[in-house]
């Protein structure tokens, strides 16, 4: 069915055929018997695909990146699509409009998106709100960062404000410092203030009566130095996990002419070019952490490209923008796969 849709959509801008795709999933799971017509199509139930991890019970390891979802609008209607697990955000402590427009843009003959949206959310009272009165129960993460104008160092107050006001309606927490598309936030991926960061996240989080998994998502652009310092930050201050990775910077081994790259300009880069980036970062944390849960994304367009990601010491998957070019029987491909590994 998304194949015939496919390229119709892809007439459209980026921002507005996910407008448009998410419209029409609501609309049909309105209709009588909208809901049972694309459970059959797309969902896989499955004992054998559960797992436990960082203390949560995921029913399959198949779940929503982040920024597809950024303001918790989906959660119901995406529960329907065979999902895991879903991540929202990611959130600030107030809405921004994100980046002018365009800020998202297609490389098809590589099969990637490049983005610049900027964190662009209603702001976390918003989420909150939504997250009230969602009616399906899956596992859903928080993603937090902090607003466009809030200089990094003032940042730890933005994490803890998103951090507190969306404790009781989440399950896990993602701290966004890996995102390129808002000025200095890498920056907060240094060791010290990633762990000044982090340790007040935790400090606050072990003031809980039932503290939640908190997990770090990384950017594949780091150095095997940076990478030492997230591995040792990670075992200090025992974190719960982390995602690997973000998008990237990198352009290099495009198909898509230099010329087109160049006048789209600055964003983060992901679907199959970050495919082999991500997963050589993945591989050496994982060499380096051994017990510590990772959650991969990162070009996974095929349940080949999942089962890679495991192999190389991944525990769950994320898909974004295979989602965009392959469509929502991915997730059921994916869980099909993993049964035959089981």
């Amino acid at each position: 069915m998304y194949k015939l849709l496919k390229p119709i959509l892809f007439q459209f801008s980026p921002e507005k055929a996910h407008k448009i795709t998410t419209k029409l999933l609501h609309l049909v799971l309105l209709l009588p018997f909208g809901k049972t017509i694309i459970r059959s199509l797309f969902q896989l139930e499955d004992e054998k695909l559960a797992k436990e991890v960082f203390g949560i019970k995921f029913k399959n390891p198949v779940g929503l990146a982040a920024g597809f979802d950024k303001n918790a609008e989906l959660i119901d209607d995406f529960s329907n699509l065979g999902f895991g697990f879903i991540e929202i955000g990611t959130l600030t402590p107030k809405g921004q409009p994100g980046n002018p427009k365009p800020r998202l843009f297609r490389l098809p003959s590589d099969e990637a998106l490049i983005n610049r949206m900027g964190f662009n959310n209603d702001g976390v009272d918003d989420a909150v709100e939504r997250l009230k009165h969602r009616k399906s129960n899956i596992i859903v993460g928080g993603n937090i960062g902090k607003n466009k104008v809030t200089p990094n160092e003032n940042a730890l107050e933005d994490y803890l404000i998103c951090f507190e006001k969306l404790f009781d309606h989440v399950d896990y927490f993602v701290v966004n410092v890996s995102s390129p598309n808002t000025p200095g936030l890498r920056e907060l991926q240094e060791k010290e203030p990633l762990k000044k960061l982090l340790k007040a996240l935790q400090d606050e989080n072990g003031n809980k009566k039932t503290p939640k998994p908190i997990l770090l998502k990384i950017a594949p652009d780091l150095t095997d130095s940076q990478l030492d310092d997230i591995i040792a930050i990670t075992n200090e201050l025992n974190l719960d996990g982390l995602i690997v990775s973000n998008t990237t910077i990198d352009r290099s081994n495009l198909t898509t002419a230099d010329k087109k790259v160049s006048n789209i300009g600055a964003g983060g880069l992901s679907g199959k070019p970050v495919f082999n980036k991500s997963n050589n970062v993945l591989r050496y944390i994982r060499k380096h952490l051994k017990n510590v849960p990772i959650i991969a994304v990162g070009g996974i367009h095929s349940a080949q490209d999942a089962i890679a990601k495991l192999d190389s010491g991944a525990d769950l998957v994320q898909i974004y923008t295979g989602l965009v070019y392959e469509g929502p029987a991915l997730i059921k491909q994916i869980n099909k796969e993993l049964l035959k590994h089981v």
